[in-house]
């Protein structure tokens, strides 16, 4: 992504617009390079890409940036996130996308350093300030289960579902049980989740969920706008959103992600009011997190989350099922 950041007294240009590719290899892992000292932003990582010309589509720029940069031809690319960033002297907007499957091999077609490294792997490196998002969006799965304690005998069964058909992040929902059945609970989710690669997050509406040893917590919406700081020691924080007001408040104590409902009817909310998916499209673009989209949704939902901006699918039975 080689921009030349232009000087005020040679243009009054302040706003770009770039298309990004996180680009994956069949083991999953994804294609950074480093930035000319030279440039804006110099000697930092990056996802390849580069800025949008007037006459351009997101996809279009994407597809001659890679070829330009890596001499590879674009042949699938899915929208990811997209970032609104303010620096210093310029605001850009990124355009994301996963770039699943291309044809050629990659090669440093300008002369740039580049790596290939597991998503996990990436917050070891340094990347510009409107990345960071970018970095979380990457590490992130489609799918994410909610595992409700609507019957405490099948939280197990449940999850080991869940886990055999290879969900890798997991919010355990146990607002009814007591502290004690929750710790009962964890001392054979934990290992089992693990065991599996996957992520297990705990509920907030949980008595001393803080106190867990957990892959992360999640905020409800109630506890989300109580809340003023990041809470500590967590590696994942997300938040359950339903309006501007709390997804602008989510992105500003710096949750990774949130979930953002619902976006159809259900059947155990039905005179909940729905966004339906241009409203979900609008509210996700004005935050810079990624946002999964709750409410009445299926696996076959995805592509239609991801082209609204959405990071993926949130659910409680879709993933039984």
């Amino acid at each position: 992504m080689n921009l030349t950041i232009p000087n005020n007294q040679e243009t009054s240009l302040s706003f770009l617009q770039v298309a990004v590719g996180v680009i994956k290899n069949p083991s999953g892992q994804v294609l950074i390079s480093l930035r000319n000292d030279k440039l804006h932003q110099g000697g930092l990582w990056e996802f390849p890409g580069g800025k949008i010309k007037e006459s351009e589509t997101a996809e279009q720029a994407l597809t001659r940036e890679l070829k330009e940069e890596l001499d590879i031809t674009v042949q699938a690319a899915t929208p990811l996130i997209t970032i609104n960033h303010q620096y210093p002297d310029i605001a850009v907007q990124l355009r994301v996308f996963t770039v699943g499957r291309y044809d050629g091999e990659v090669k440093s077609c300008e002369g740039q350093p580049f790596l290939w490294v597991n998503p996990d792997d990436l917050t070891k490196y340094a990347f510009p300030a409107a990345n960071q998002p970018i970095i979380i969006a990457a590490r992130l799965p489609h799918y994410y289960a909610i595992l409700d304690d609507a019957d405490p005998t099948l939280l197990l069964v449940n999850l080991k579902t869940i886990l055999d058909k290879g969900i890798k992040l997991i919010q355990a929902r146990l607002k009814t049980l007591s502290v004690a059945a929750v710790e009962r609970f964890l001392e054979q989710a934990r290992p089992l989740c693990k065991t599996h690669n996957a992520w297990l997050l705990l509920n907030s509406g949980v008595k001393h969920s803080g106190r867990f040893e957990v892959d992360g917590l999640h905020l409800t919406s109630r506890d989300l706008m109580a809340t003023y700081q990041r809470p500590e020691n967590k590696q994942w924080v997300a938040a359950s959103c339903h309006n501007l007001d709390e997804l602008h408040h989510a992105q500003k104590i710096g949750v990774n992600f949130v979930v953002l409902a619902p976006v159809l009817p259900t059947p155990t909310h039905p005179e909940a009011s729905i966004l339906g998916w241009n409203q979900f499209a609008g509210l996700v673009s004005h935050t810079n997190l990624p946002v999964y989209a709750l409410g009445g949704l299926s696996k076959a939902d995805l592509p239609t989350a991801q082209q609204s901006g959405g990071q993926g699918i949130a659910a409680v039975r879709a993933f039984l099922e």
